[in-house]
């Protein structure tokens, strides 16, 4: 199934997409797309739904993050090895570990606002996952029965915040609508592998970035297992694992960095498009 949220920020209703392509709506049978509605009964219900008795919805709605109701925000760096060499960092021995706010969640064609004087942000096409069932020392051969669905994110990062300004790469991950997720929550049944994903992510029409699941350093089941022996994992939490080479920071013989008026589209196989266009904080 491709979950949804659809509609004003703030104010999304849970939708579903038909195999037309279609948003359906699903008010009467749930109140929204979280990890405490989702669960393994109303999964069932939901698969057993003929989709064209379903509201259909105009297909120029917007779609809000796929996800609602986010407990945590955990994301994974440098886990694609290529992307390490590019940065300059060694390969690292566990799975390196930093926060996102929830607050900078938003969906997957809304506007990315740089803040005020930012010349260093950059962009990451990165897989998410959600978890729907609780965590708690798990095992990797059992860390995958523990997902609700899979996700784009872009780890949308400002760079002279996480690596001039002191402290922790918290801070330059963390502003507002620096997480657009989505456009679809993708239950795993139709991702029967998430280490064979292509992905990638242009610029303004220019290729950027691109790779696949498969080289990801760390797999989803092996951060799974770490994470949750460092902390409960609860259904909702949303986990991004890391992004391929080809972010700006990286280029040679100079960064290149997101300006005004440019254009962001991401796409994971699978897990549909991200299409987001770069204004700035007054």
């Amino acid at each position: 199934m491709k979950l949804v949220r659809y509609g004003n920020p703030g104010q999304e209703k849970p939708g579903i997409i038909d195999p037309e392509g279609n948003i359906r709506d699903l008010s009467d049978i749930i109140t929204d797309v979280t990890g405490t509605v989702i669960g393994p009964d109303i999964i069932k219900e939901i698969q057993g739904i003929n989709l064209s008795s379903l509201r259909l919805i105009k297909s120029n709605s917007r779609l809000g993050p796929c996800i609602g109701g986010v407990g945590k925000f955990l994301s994974i760096g440098l886990n694609y090895s290529d992307h390490a060499e590019e940065t300059g960092m060694p390969i690292p021995e566990h799975p390196i570990l930093f926060l996102k706010a929830t607050s900078s969640i938003v969906g997957a064609n809304d506007t990315v606002f740089m803040p005020r004087d930012s010349v260093k942000s950059d962009w990451e096409v990165e897989l998410g996952v959600v978890i729907g069932k609780k965590a708690k020392y798990v095992t990797e051969n059992d860390a995958l029965s523990h997902v609700m669905g899979y996700c784009i994110v872009n780890d949308v990062s400002e760079r002279e915040f996480q690596t001039e300004l002191s402290g922790q790469w918290t801070k330059g991950k963390s502003c507002d609508t620096y997480g657009p997720t989505g456009p679809w929550l993708v239950t795993p049944d139709e991702i029967p592998d998430p280490q064979n994903l292509s992905m990638h992510l242009n610029i303004n029409g220019k290729r950027m970035q691109t790779g696949n699941t498969k080289t990801m350093i760390f797999s989803v089941a092996k951060i799974i297992e770490h994470l949750s022996s460092l902390m409960t994992l609860y259904p909702g939490d949303l986990i991004s694992t890391g992004t391929p080479p080809g972010v700006g920071m990286g280029m040679k013989p100079n960064p290149i960095y997101l300006r005004k008026g440019d254009l962001m589209e991401l796409e994971i196989e699978k897990l549909g498009k991200q299409r987001q266009v770069v204004d700035q904080d007054k």
